[in-house]
């Protein structure tokens, strides 16, 4: 278990946007009060960086040097819109590897893929890459990922059905919503304050997921009593990420409802 750490708001426009630790906010410091005033109670971004397009690159900057730190593990090419809640207008953009970083709030989906016959309802799990920076060989929902900038969770359902199960697009506009969930954790990397927007897929009896792009490794089909089991117990082999967790608890608990 990763030691408690006091976090300070990361400020933007007068706008806390984030939560940085002590040590982060000591590194942050080190840029310069031309990018960071850094205070007790608070990191705050210059007031000279006024428009998305400079606090951008500011914190593009930032990220790459971080990243030679070998402080952003997780780097992945692909910016994530930092605002004060889903929709609304940038604030600024911000590589996803740093999000956790930052401690900025960013947003997933995430799908239930089920498949039901006559007698059961089953649920299909991914096994994470050994290779992934977070959570690395553990088993997740069979499709799940962040809301990349510009994307809306549609598209990024869509995207990531495929590239993680290699379900069409004509399967993949069936997930239906159904809600969504708050995690908030402490990571290596950052803090992690997410929201997930869980959905549900039900799948042909005949599917077999094929992952395209590596971050999967492994995909098995469980009962729901198995499903159940498996979220129950936080180690081993067979531990599921917390974020799967959550979606998958969700989706029992909807199963449970008209009858407990």
């Amino acid at each position: 278990m990763l030691p408690a750490l006091r976090y300070r708001p990361f400020v933007v426009a007068d706008v806390a946007l984030g939560c940085v630790d002590d040590a982060r906010a000591e590194r942050l410091a080190r840029f310069g009060r031309n990018v960071f005033d850094v205070r007790p109670e608070a990191v705050v971004l210059a007031g000279h960086l006024r428009d998305v397009r400079s606090r951008s690159s500011a914190l593009a900057d930032i990220a790459r040097t971080l990243r030679e730190e070998g402080a952003l593990p997780a780097w992945r090419d692909e910016l994530y819109c930092v605002t004060t809640h889903f929709g609304a207008p940038p604030v600024l953009y911000l590589e996803r590897g740093a999000a956790r970083y930052f401690g900025v709030r960013t947003w997933a989906a995430h799908v239930n893929g089920v498949v039901r016959d006559a007698s059961r309802t089953r649920m299909w799990f991914a096994r994470r890459s050994h290779a992934k920076a977070v959570d690395p060989g553990l088993l997740d929902n069979l499709v799940g990922g962040g809301i990349a900038a510009n994307l809306s969770i549609e598209q990024t359902v869509i995207k990531e059905a495929w590239e993680e199960a290699g379900i069409e697009e004509d399967v993949a506009r069936e997930a239906r919503g159904v809600g969504a969930v708050d995690v908030q954790r402490q990571l290596l990397d950052g803090l992690q304050r997410e929201t997930l927007f869980m959905h549900d897929l039900l799948l042909p009896e005949h599917f077999l997921p094929q992952n395209q792009d590596g971050e999967a490794i492994e995909h098995r089909l469980v009962t729901l009593d198995e499903a159940a089991r498996l979220i129950a117990h936080d180690q081993g082999p067979d531990e599921v990420t917390i974020d799967a967790s959550v979606v998958v608890v969700d989706y029992l608990k909807r199963q449970c409802a008209p009858a407990c």
